[in-house]
């Protein structure tokens, strides 16, 4: 099925209970022909993908879509990370659970569990800010209007080590580019 036709039945049909933004958000789903590898197995590229559909259903069911929107604020992915465990194979069903981790002064992290038969089959995690007219805002300042706790709940060590790795990626990209553009 095409993502723009799950994107629509998102829409239409989604599951509309608000949900708190610390709580989990599930959409089902369905392994169509255009998900798969030449392996028939889902395409590790189209797990980003369904991710994604996970992730605005969390977006609208916590309130966070419409707040960006009425303060003209953007939910922008900065990085993503994907552990495939089993595989997803023509016309399976699975869930995607999606949750808050937490967030830092600049990152908000999200997690997005694929579950088959009651097994997690894959994991999504990605980091994400709120980009507004004058630039990053602090998601706990953004989430807190939405009624979000003061502090983060504690990030699991594994997200904590991903996410210094991530800055340091950061960090050599941008040296190579000074590098590069004096040389």
């Amino acid at each position: 099925m095409n993502l723009w036709l799950r994107l629509l039945w998102l829409a239409l049909f989604r599951n509309r209970r608000r949900v708190d933004l610390l709580a989990a958000t599930r959409v089902h789903l369905r392994v169509w022909p255009n998900d798969l590898d030449l392996y028939r197995h889902v395409n590790n590229g189209r797990y980003l993908t369904l991710a994604d559909l996970g992730r605005i259903d969390w977006f609208l069911r916590t309130g966070v879509m419409q707040l960006a929107r009425q303060r003209n604020v953007r939910p922008i992915i900065g990085d993503a990370m994907a552990k495939f465990r089993r595989d997803l194979r023509l016309f399976q069903s699975f869930d995607i659970h999606s949750r808050l981790l937490g967030w830092d002064q600049r990152w908000m992290f999200l997690e997005h569990r694929f579950v088959r038969d009651g097994r997690v089959v894959g994991v999504v995690a990605i980091r994400g800010l709120f980009q507004g007219p004058r630039g990053a805002l602090s998601p706990g300042d953004f989430l807190g209007a939405l009624g979000a706790p003061a502090l983060s709940p504690a990030l699991p060590e594994w997200l904590l080590t991903w996410h210094r790795a991530n800055e340091q990626l950061s960090a050599t990209l941008r040296s190579e580019e000074v590098d590069t553009s004096t040389g």
